[in-house]
């Protein structure tokens, strides 16, 4: 296959309205999942416990009446949404090299988490259970392990709290506009609102689990390298730590109507 029909056979598997719209049902139960671990990090600030990750938003989902439909919901629409962004990195490219790569890496990464977190859902669909936290300790210990694994987790960590920093920056500059048609009128104004509050809760959970990771490095313990939950606990115990969970823990609900919101309008 020459390189001009390989570019056709992308662009054809782009523009396939069923993979859109499979995508836009990724985007809805994102924002499910993200609704989810809020409600789960309000519930330890109320003393209710659970995991407050995507884990424990799976587990919640396979618990719940028809809770395996959902799951293959999930496991379908986040897999489709992964393939489409993969297949977006190779088109519509900005035409400067230096931002080309940059496009390409994101869209890439973008599309490897979803796919990952769409295996993590096909384990809860087929009956068995997963764990972010105990998956993002046991990954570092093995790094650790290794020869110059101390400054991979370091380099990791430093990765994680620079998306969660630009997270920030793209929900208080309203950058995430860009990414959808925004209704007009109050349906307008409040999905911005949705939107900022959103960006800048999920962005300072992601940039506390890079610092977790950093510190994992510095003092040479995996177990202090944890995922969301982990994060979210670590936001508990800061002083005013149970306001703080619970203004992270909206925000995360108001990141997943974002998403709920960005299904039917995202420029896809």
């Amino acid at each position: 296959m020459t390189t001009e029909s390989a570019k056709h056979v992308v662009n054809d598997a782009a523009d396939s309205q069923t993979l859109h719209t499979l995508a836009r049902v990724g985007y809805a139960v994102n924002g499910l999942l993200h609704a989810l671990i809020g409600l789960i990090a309000i519930g330890v600030v109320a003393g209710l416990g659970g995991d407050a990750d995507q884990s424990g938003a799976l587990r919640q989902v396979a618990s719940a009446p028809g809770g395996v439909l959902v799951l293959w919901t999930i496991v379908i629409g986040l897999a489709a949404l992964g393939i489409w962004l993969a297949l977006s990195a190779f088109l519509v490219a900005p035409r400067k090299a230096d931002k080309k790569a940059i496009h390409m890496v994101s869209e890439l990464a973008k599309a490897a988490t979803y796919l990952a977190l769409s295996g993590t859902a096909l384990t809860f669909a087929l009956g068995g259970s997963s764990s972010s936290s105990s998956g993002s300790t046991g990954v570092s210990a093995r790094l650790l392990g290794a020869p110059g694994g101390v400054i991979l987790v370091a380099a990791i960590g430093v990765a994680i709290l620079a998306v969660g920093v630009y997270f920030v920056v793209k929900g208080v500059t309203h950058r995430f506009t860009r990414d959808i048609a925004v209704p007009p009128g109050t349906a307008g104004t409040a999905t911005v609102a949705l939107g900022v509050a959103g960006y800048a809760a999920k962005g300072v959970a992601l940039a506390v689990v890079g610092i977790l990771f950093v510190f994992a490095a510095v003092t040479a313990d995996p177990n202090k390298a944890t995922g969301l939950d982990g994060a979210l606990q670590a936001l508990s115990e800061l002083p005013a730590g149970a306001a703080v969970l619970g203004i992270v823990g909206c925000g995360l609900i108001a990141y997943g109507a974002y998403c709920v919101v960005r299904a039917f309008r995202a420029r896809l």
